[in-house]
């Protein structure tokens, strides 16, 4: 199955509606919410209709979208303590986030890694995609196309997943796979150690 799992027409339709229109937001409203930590290859950030190139240490802003291209990967720095690692070819809206609290994110084409250590309070983040609405409070997972379906793997922590009218809850070492938008995911199972460092290499993560 080809990488780009999720149609760019449906995903943009997913973003007008969910945002209200990026034009629609005032430029001088948006807030500062981190920064690029690394960048390899060529991405793009589009901040009110505006788009640019994003470099290393560049700000991160509340309804930026972010788009990397081939062969190319962002690391972003949220709020401090949390990290958000970008795969080749993938597009990730930032809808609202707020530090030590959560907000909502729209993952398009592509594959990402959320990352936020132990130990640390709680949050309530919400991650919408074509294939179904992954639910987090405060971990580190994996989510996007692998071996052919769309997968979420959970590192520390928990997620829900919800997805054709069925959800399940993710736990440490476990993973789940979604074949088709509107299909239900399956049974959350162990996944071993080499597909999680295969995962993880496709957001430029080594395990």
């Amino acid at each position: 199955m080809r990488q780009g799992l999720i149609g760019r027409r449906v995903f943009i339709a997913g973003c007008a509606l969910a945002a209200g229109g990026l034009a629609a937001i005032p430029t001088q409203a948006s807030t500062v919410i981190g920064k690029a930590s690394d960048v390899r290859g060529k991405v793009n950030l589009k901040r009110a209709e505006k788009q640019e190139a994003l470099a290393t240490g560049g700000q991160i802003m509340d309804h930026d979208f972010v788009a990397t291209g081939s062969d190319s990967f962002a690391d972003l720095a949220l709020g401090g303590d949390t990290r958000i690692l970008l795969g080749s070819k993938t597009e990730l809206l930032l809808d609202s986030f707020i530090a030590g609290q959560g907000g909502t994110m729209e993952l398009g084409l592509g594959q990402m890694v959320f990352d936020r250590p132990e130990g640390l309070p709680k949050i309530d983040l919400a991650l919408r995609t074509t294939f179904g609405m992954i639910g987090v409070r405060g971990t580190k997972f994996f989510a996007g196309p692998n071996r052919g379906v769309f997968a979420v793997f959970v590192e520390h922590g928990q997620v829900s997943v919800d997805a054709g009218g069925v959800q399940q809850l993710v736990g440490a070492g476990e993973g789940i796979e979604i074949a088709r938008p509107g299909e239900a995911p399956n049974k959350p199972v162990k996944w071993k150690e080499a597909r999680i460092v295969e995962a993880y290499a496709s957001v430029g993560l080594k395990r």
